[in-house]
């Protein structure tokens, strides 16, 4: 069993910083918030799942650095945005492996959905120190594929309510959610 810890920033820019000794899971959701994130996974054989998921409508920068600090660790971060307006959101992504520590697995996924003309970066950043590492990076900006929409309004959907449809699909991307822990950026998905 993991433990899960939920995270919810609104208008705001924080910093955290964990130390993990189990399996973890970790929710966090921001409302046009900043957020700066350190992770040190410290006990062998421990894992960890991030999943970031944000909407922006200011400037805003999320950091986030998984140190990976034990043998057989594994983190994935899973970082989903939209860019609502025209204005710039940036994701820096940090996966470190020490030389010392080795059997560790690395893995990041980022998106970005431009729901304007936004300017958006993903800079995936893997510094890893041993060649007995498991690591890979992806990174995707641009809008909803047309593809998407079209085969959601073949089927009697308008556009806007298309866009509802893939934006909760994108940003609450799991069924073991907790919504009531979340309410309040459900409900901002809703004025987009």
């Amino acid at each position: 069993m993991s433990k899960i810890i939920y995270v919810l920033d609104n208008n705001e820019s924080t910093e955290y910083k964990y130390n993990i000794c189990e399996d973890t899971i970790i929710y966090h959701f921001s409302i046009n918030s900043s957020s700066r994130v350190e992770v040190n996974l410290v006990e062998d054989n421990v894992s960890l799942y991030y999943y970031y998921n944000n909407i922006n409508y200011d400037d805003n920068v999320f950091n986030i650095k998984i140190n990976h600090l034990s043998n057989n660790s594994h983190s994935e971060v899973f970082n989903h945005g939209v860019n609502v307006k025209c204005n710039k959101l940036t994701y820096n992504v940090y996966g470190v492996v020490l030389k010392e520590f080795s059997k560790c697995r690395c893995m990041q996924d980022n998106q970005i959905i431009n729901m304007d003309n936004g300017k958006s970066t993903i800079l995936p950043i893997l510094l890893i120190d041993n060649y007995d590492v498991d690591s890979n990076h992806s990174a995707y900006i641009g809008k909803f594929r047309e593809e998407e929409i079209f085969y959601l309004m073949s089927r009697g959907i308008s556009r806007s309510v298309a866009n509802k449809i893939l934006l909760n699909g994108f940003l609450i991307n799991s069924d073991s959610l907790e919504l009531d822990k979340i309410n309040e950026f459900v409900l901002e998905i809703e004025k987009i």
